[in-house]
């Protein structure tokens, strides 16, 4: 499961295929928008697609439907979160996303943490959990 830390690489990232949005577990976005909104949603596709962003320079007006699409679908889930929504101002961080877990290569040298995976692994199967196979 991943945890995204910027809403514009992010979404380009999902829209993409980079990554599937059924292995997000949440973005943290520095944005304060509600893409049900139009004029909101408007300004903010305007502003990223013309205004600065070098990640959506080759986004096409035929581009913005998709775009809309998997941002009302992670709103929907309740897997963005805006901090700036309650007042706070995170900064700009150089990662894009975290992982949730663990890999494997970090599991390796860490006995307990392993172990943890290990029944989580279990009961997640238990619950219909989609585990991620980078991570088995």
């Amino acid at each position: 499961m991943k945890i995204g830390l910027s809403y514009s690489r992010c979404i380009k990232d999902i829209v993409n295929g980079a990554v599937d949005i059924r292995d997000v577990l949440v973005i943290i976005t520095r944005t304060d928008f509600d893409p049900y909104v139009e004029e909101q949603w408007k300004a903010l596709w305007m502003g990223y697609r013309f205004g600065g962003n070098p990640e959506w320079y080759e986004c096409s007006d035929q581009d913005e439907e998709r775009y809309l699409e998997v941002t009302k679908e992670l709103w929907d889930s309740g897997k963005m979160h805006q901090p700036r929504k309650f007042g706070a101002h995170p900064s700009r961080r150089p990662e894009i996303w975290l992982e949730a877990v663990l890999p494997n290569s970090e599991l390796e040298h860490n006995p307990a943490a392993k172990d943890a995976w290990d029944r989580f692994q279990t009961v997640a199967g238990l619950t219909n959990v989609r585990l991620n196979r980078e991570y088995q």
